[in-house]
């Protein structure tokens, strides 16, 4: 299988304050570190990298693909029919995350992988909720997303619904991340500073 990894950053960031992508965390800054870490299970010129139109970037490695939210505000279904043209042609699967999870986990992503066997999308479900960037999709997929962006159907279960989809029970994941943190967005400042206390880098 050959993966590829998708990062949307082009959100508001509205309740942080500030825009998330540039946060500092450690030596790096937010969106630096998870394209960092999802290189270590993807193809590093598979990276796509995704923002709103006017968003200005922090340093990336030159085999990162940066491209752009044609329409802003519609969610992450918009963020990934833009990753998912720009990927290269020779990807199989796709991981796709936010730049707003600076503990994700390799191992998390390497099962998350594995779980998508013949299906077109792998998402992890915690019997409530789906979480579908932390999920690993198909290319294929691609055209369901522009149908249901079309249709103004902008919710991403809309697209679990319309293509073959496995839900995969966070509890099935705590053996590969104990604490699931890959799951845990950073919303507010108060996130911000209690991620930074877990990884050690709190002032």
């Amino acid at each position: 299988m050959k993966k590829g990894a998708i990062v949307l950053c082009g959100g508001k960031s509205r309740r942080m304050g500030q825009d998330k992508a540039t946060l500092p965390f450690g030596p790096e800054l937010m969106l630096q570190r998870v394209v960092r870490i999802v290189s270590l299970v993807v193809d590093p010129a598979a990276v796509v990298v995704v923002a709103a139109q006017d968003q200005l970037l922090p340093e990336l490695p030159a085999t990162v693909i940066v491209t752009r939210d044609e329409r802003p505000d519609r969610g992450p279904l918009e963020g990934l029919a833009a990753g998912l043209r720009a990927m290269p042609d020779f990807v199989d699967a796709i991981y796709a995350t936010s730049c707003d999870v600076p503990l994700l986990i390799p191992d998390f992503v390497r099962e998350m992988f594995r779980r998508l066997g013949h299906h077109d999308i792998a998402v992890p479900w915690d019997g409530r909720y789906c979480h579908p960037l932390a999920s690993v999709y198909r290319p294929k997929v691609l055209a369901v997303v522009e149908s249901l962006l079309a249709s103004d159907r902008l919710r991403p279960m809309f697209l679990f619904e319309e293509v073959c989809t496995v839900k995969v029970p966070v509890e099935d994941l705590r053996g590969f991340d104990p604490t699931l943190s890959t799951l845990l967005n950073l919303n507010q400042p108060e996130d911000y500073q209690a991620a930074l206390a877990i990884a050690g880098l709190a002032k």
